[in-house]
């Protein structure tokens, strides 16, 4: 009769031996206990509020519909996620599928972490959640980069688990009481945490390496991206999580004096919207050619702002022109005063100020 070794080797049975390695074992997922269950509270929580607290979160009429959250992360997500979310945005029930298997996952992933069931296989889910979070999400944060924070930690609990497994109070070792004859089960010694992996000890501790040089290569180097203050002094991202910024292109006169641009919201908070107070159309010299305040931004016709995308949008505020996090749009300010700019020839400037003071210039040239 022989029994099974941390490691996963069979060796002769040593009641003395056994009892030792056993006791390691139950320590060790008694010392896991608490992160394993917070750790699928999150996610649970994550995907419980979407599902049955807050469904309004996963219904495209309603104001907190997920696809604005998604968008607010475009401008600042790496790796070409960014273009993964535009992509999804333009195509409706692709959009929707993403957002039920991910609310979903997060929901099924949180529970088996909470119940110990599958529980390699659920924090390895909670690994992949993780990451495709600090991508998208990790650059905000207004005081701190508080979306990176939570998605780094849970990404060091998801490897911890996954390589540590539930041991102590879970479903996996329940199944396993019932049924000894898992223990010899390869898929199930991988998929669950009841027993070690099945691997000898050497295998095991390269891939404990390997698992902790990629969490921590990751994390430092998102980290160093978004904030510095590792192989750099400390700087903001390259995206500002707090202070709004507008890019302007394609600046066009229209042969009536109409001015045409493109505009894109890619820095700021998501909390709150930016606001265009005033659009002033310079000559090269300094001359105001035409001027649109705040109530004339605020009664621009529907026709002349053509959002890209159906959420995030720029539209007409009590303010003048408002703008939400991710919005992307190409806007036409008619003529106010048709001060001689259907004779301009040369460039002129556009120039947009903020409510809290901000001024974004545009070169604008005639078509």
């Amino acid at each position: 009769m022989s029994t099974l070794t941390l490691d996963g080797t069979p060796v002769a049975s040593n009641p003395a031996v056994h009892r030792s390695r056993a006791d390691a074992l139950r320590i060790a997922g008694l010392a896991l206990l608490s992160i394993r269950f917070i750790q699928g509270f999150i996610y649970w929580g994550g995907g419980s509020r979407r599902f049955i607290y807050a469904p309004a979160k996963l219904d495209p009429n309603a104001a907190s519909w997920m696809a604005n959250k998604f968008q607010s992360a475009m401008p600042g997500a790496l790796l070409g996620t960014d273009h993964v979310i535009a992509f999804l945005l333009h195509h409706f029930y692709l959009l929707y599928a993403s957002l039920i298997l991910f609310s979903a996952a997060e929901l099924v992933a949180g529970l088996f972490l909470m119940t110990g069931f599958l529980t390699r296989v659920a924090a390895l889910t909670s690994i992949g959640l993780s990451v495709v979070l600090m991508l998208m999400f990790g650059w905000q944060g207004a005081t701190c980069i508080d979306e990176w924070t939570m998605a780094a930690c849970n990404l060091a609990i998801g490897a911890t688990l996954m390589l540590g497994g539930s041991g102590a109070f879970s479903l996996d070792n329940v199944l396993l009481a019932r049924k000894p004859t898992l223990a010899a089960r390869s898929w199930f010694r991988w998929m669950s945490g009841a027993l070690p992996l099945p691997v000898h000890s050497g295998t095991f501790q390269k891939v404990a390496l390997a698992v902790f040089a990629a969490a921590v290569v990751f994390n430092v180097a998102t980290y160093n991206y978004y904030r510095g203050s590792v192989i750099t002094p400390f700087h903001g991202g390259p995206v500002s999580p707090s202070k709004h910024h507008l890019d302007l292109t394609d600046g066009v006169l229209l042969p009536n004096g109409a001015v045409r641009f493109h505009a894109y919201l890619d820095g700021g908070t998501p909390e709150a919207p930016s606001n265009v107070m005033t659009a002033v159309l310079k000559s090269h010299h300094g001359a105001v050619l035409e001027q649109w305040d705040g109530t004339a931004l605020s009664h621009l016709q529907a026709s002349a702002i053509t959002n890209e995308f159906a959420y995030n949008r720029f539209a007409p505020g009590p303010f003048g022109l408002r703008a939400q996090m991710g919005a992307m749009a190409t806007i036409t300010l008619p003529v106010t005063s048709g001060a001689g700019t259907g004779s301009l020839h040369n460039a002129a400037t556009l120039q947009l100020r903020t409510v809290n003071g901000n001024t974004f210039n545009l070169t604008v040239r005639t078509e």
